[in-house]
């Protein structure tokens, strides 16, 4: 079976390293994510091809911040370091609450999850479809953070607090005709 990708926790990992990085702050309301997304996004260079996906994870990341980190408190911010190249897009992204408490709880379920997906049982895999924890609402499942592992290819770590997440996409650039990873 593949290597299973989970969430971890460590300040030290090397993509919470903000030197060079643009900073953004938003107070934390739930109907500015979008503009917010796309102030960030704006700087990312036109040969990034993915740049509607980009938006994408970052919004729900902002988002996770806004409604599970700061509780949509307005007077609560959030604080956004970022960095686009043609070959990566690194962000930072904290809020001021009190961190993902459920991060071991997701990954046993992520793994569960993995497990009835690789063996083909799919009957067993509904019992999977949505994480949920005593402080979730219907829209809550835990599919943003499924998808960020697997977008997220040059990492993707949160912070001690568990109040912040580090994340590295890697482009691969074509020159002259030869696929060159991102750097």
């Amino acid at each position: 079976m593949d290597l299973i990708k989970e969430l971890r926790a460590d300040s030290n990992d090397p993509l919470f390293d903000k030197a060079n990085m643009l900073y953004k702050e938003f107070p934390s309301d739930f109907r500015q994510i979008r503009y917010f997304t796309l102030l960030i996004v704006q700087s990312a260079p036109l040969e990034i091809k993915e740049i509607n996906l980009l938006e994408q994870q970052i919004s729900e990341i902002i988002k996770n911040a806004v409604k599970h980190g700061n509780h949509c408190d307005i007077n609560k911010k959030v604080h956004v370091w970022y960095s686009f190249s043609p070959n990566h897009a690194h962000i930072i992204v904290e809020d001021e609450g009190e961190g993902f408490k459920d991060l071991e709880k997701w990954n046993e379920f992520n793994r569960k999850r993995l497990d009835c997906l690789h063996n083909s049982n799919f009957e067993e895999l509904t019992n999977y479809v949505t994480f949920r924890t005593k402080q979730s609402d219907e829209q809550d499942g835990g599919n943003a953070l499924f998808a960020a592992l697997e977008y997220w290819n040059g990492g993707f770590v949160y912070n001690d607090k568990r109040n912040g997440v580090a994340m590295l996409k890697k482009y691969q650039q074509k020159r002259h005709g030869v696929t060159i990873d991102g750097e």
